[in-house]
């Protein structure tokens, strides 16, 4: 009998670690950069959005890998932003029900997930020639590895625009009293695309092949 590859070998483990460094979907594949833009003001909508989009990709993943062989060439986009819709209507259906004030600050973002390309990407790229799986490992990777970079982005835009992490205030009053000022350019979406072009600049600095 030949031995089982383990459920999580190497190979499994790229999957998830890739993502957060040489093949991540914003800094590297410059991928679902317009959410990354819109809800980075403050971290909690910024961490919600990650998480769903994780959720989606990651389900959407495994059951087009699932379908793969099922569905006839012509129609597979059709079927894919079928499936990918629905799953956003779930997603969005259950922020209503239990953070409805985060589902208020991001807006349409959440359905805007069905035209996010790395939903799409992943799924041509990945699932339809993968077993589901990998396909899942894939899609949480990318997801987190996204969700990283919205972390990065609000926590820096929150930090110096309101003077709060998470809605907490955590610069000190005496601070204000010396002259410090919240610097309201910060939660304007235009310092948003700065931050995560600096973000892209450093890690492809960091990472010089990636230019190459």
């Amino acid at each position: 009998m030949k031995n089982k590859e383990p459920l999580f070998s190497a190979q499994s483990l790229k999957l998830i670690k890739n993502p957060f460094n040489k093949e991540n979907p914003i800094t590297v594949q410059v991928l679902g950069i317009c959410s990354a833009l819109a809800v980075t003001a403050k971290m909690q909508p910024a961490v919600v959005m990650a998480i769903s989009v994780t959720v989606v990709v990651a389900l959407s993943n495994v059951i087009c890998s699932l379908l793969r062989n099922t569905i006839p060439p012509r129609i597979r986009i059709i079927v894919q932003l079928v499936i990918v819709s629905l799953l956003v209507i779930l997603v969005d259906q259950v922020l209503k029900a239990f953070v409805y004030d985060v589902s208020k600050q991001l807006s349409v973002f959440v359905s805007l997930i069905v035209t996010n390309c790395i939903v799409m990407g992943r799924i041509e790229a990945f699932a339809l020639n993968n077993k589901p799986f990998p396909s899942l490992l894939d899609g949480i990777g990318n997801g987190l590895g996204y969700g990283m970079i919205l972390l990065v982005v609000s926590f820096v835009r929150e930090l110096f625009g309101s003077g709060t992490l998470w809605g907490y205030k955590v610069v000190p009053e005496w601070l204000y009293a010396h002259g410090y000022a919240n610097n309201s350019l910060m939660i304007m979406p235009p310092m948003a695309l700065i931050v995560v072009g600096l973000i892209v600049w450093f890690h492809r600095t960091r990472n010089k092949d990636l230019c190459e």
